[in-house]
């Protein structure tokens, strides 16, 4: 016998099911026998992943079929066509898929007489209910957002795209998670080559378990270097935004229990765009761009140029006085800058681990205090309070939290060479930085500062400046 595939005879193919999906080891592996026709029928499932409702009425059809009624030659694919009465069923004779699919809840019906059984996708997964993400909200527009049930996503973008050039891929990854992976793209729009490159790379992947979600599998994809921190995967938990990706020519990954969507390729001007900037005219879209650019390179360079101007006062002009450190402690500026750095992380940790009804007031009332008392104890200095609090704020004027982390460590990077070596610290690590970004390349091979670099015009244009619709004449 073909170890991996079913014999034909029932009693064996039983035993070899039992084996695999060790029926009887865990609680919610049930194997049901029942009698079709007076024939022997063994149902495989998840308690859990199942539709109680559909299966009960599966049950009942074809228990109530009486003998005779199955033809002599009796072959699973015909009683698929002619006996189960729902819309997703097949024939299948592979044992190792057979106990994937039971596995990711769909009911195996063994019939005896037949070399193969059938695939009753009558399943169901937990769910939330499909609301807007807490991370990624818009003024206007739509309040939905992704959920952790793959069928769902594909769904809500299938519904904002609704051409059968919008492709959806199953694929697979994990040894033992099995981890379900949707690979989704606009045939005609999408660039077909790097759809086969992320195809072959997700098809050969060598891991027992992805079990980080989407973080293990970019890991997997891309690789990373330890030391370069800027994100070259976007993830958005928005369908709305994952469709208009895709329709601009965009890869998206989906990954089962995850309620984002990988955006492939991605450059670092990518970031520099909004869902909000599409939700108001081109004008309004373009101001709000134009200010979060410009507050977003404050987060990087603020602290850093205030710390090399007190540090050398001499460049301060008569107009700027006033930010000089108007009564000093004995504790060093930039000892107080590192500080807080570390301390806003840690606030954000504990908002994090506390309860959600709480984490607001506590965060707000705790860097209330923390920072009133360490003034109050001369700690720090009023200043250097001022200017970390609106490098906090403001640091979430984009959604990205990796690019935001990325601005944050070379901001500390800043600080450390200013301190060290004062403007040439600054000119170097400004240096450092853009040369990390010139040299880094995306999934695609592009220039991640594309279109920078090489230079496009047309397309730094669009991703500065919100664009209107464009019109099609017949």
């Amino acid at each position: 016998m073909d170890a991996k595939h079913l014999s034909g005879d029932y009693g064996q193919d039983c035993r070899t099911l039992d084996e695999g999906l060790r029926v009887g080891c865990s609680f919610d592996v049930i194997g049901r026998d029942i009698r079709i026709a007076e024939k022997a029928a063994r149902l495989y499932f998840i308690d859990g992943f199942v539709k109680d409702e559909i299966l009960e009425k599966l049950m009942e059809f074809m228990m109530g079929l009486a003998e005779g009624e199955l033809p002599e030659k009796l072959n699973m694919g015909g009683f698929c066509s002619r006996f189960i009465p729902y819309v997703e069923a097949e024939p299948c004779g592979d044992t190792g898929r057979l106990i994937s699919a039971v596995l990711s809840g769909t009911v195996i019906l063994l019939l005896e007489g037949c070399r193969e059984a059938a695939l009753i996708d009558a399943r169901t997964y937990p769910v939330r209910s499909v609301q807007e993400p807490d991370d990624d909200k818009v003024l206007r527009g739509s309040r939905d957002g992704f959920v952790e049930t793959l069928v769902f996503n594909t769904a809500l973008i299938r519904r904002r795209l609704r051409t059968p050039q919008l492709t959806m891929e199953y694929l697979q990854a994990g040894r033992r998670s099995k981890t379900d992976i949707v690979l989704c793209y606009l045939e005609g729009q999408a660039d077909s080559r790097l759809v086969e490159r992320i195809r072959k790379k997700i098809d050969s992947l060598s891991v027992d378990t992805l079990s980080m979600g989407q973080e293990s599998l970019a890991e997997a994809l891309i690789g990373r270097q330890w030391y370069n921190p800027f994100p070259k995967v976007r993830y958005t938990e928005r369908p709305d935004a994952a469709a208009a990706s895709a329709a601009e020519g965009s890869i998206l990954l989906l990954v089962d229990n995850s309620p984002s969507v990988m955006i492939l390729p991605t450059s670092f001007f990518d970031f520099l765009q909004d869902t909000n900037d599409f939700y108001f005219p081109p004008l309004v879209g373009s101001y709000l761009r134009l200010v979060r650019i410009a507050v977003f390179l404050l987060t990087l360079l603020l602290t850093p140029v205030w710390y090399l101007l007190i540090r050398s006062p001499e460049f301060i002009p008569g107009w700027l006085a006033f930010i000089e450190v108007a009564k000093p402690n004995g504790v060093p500026v930039i000892v107080q800058l590192l500080i807080i750095e570390f301390v806003i992380d840690g606030l954000k940790l504990a908002s994090l681990n506390t309860p959600s009804v709480l984490s607001n007031s506590f965060s707000v009332v705790g860097a209330l205090i923390l920072g009133d008392f360490a003034v109050q104890a001369r700690w720090f200095v009023p200043e250097v309070v001022l200017y970390m609090a609106f490098v906090a704020i403001t640091n979430f004027t984009q959604p990205s939290f990796e690019l935001g982390y990325a601005f944050k460590l070379f901001r500390v990077l800043l600080l450390v060479l200013i301190h060290f070596f004062g403007i040439w610290g600054l000119i170097g690590g400004l240096v450092l930085m853009g040369v990390m970004l010139a040299t880094t390349a995306n999934i695609s091979g592009r220039q991640y500062l594309y279109p920078l670099i090489p230079w496009n015009g047309r397309a730094m244009k669009s991703l500065l400046i919100r664009q209107s619709l464009p019109r099609h004449h017949s």
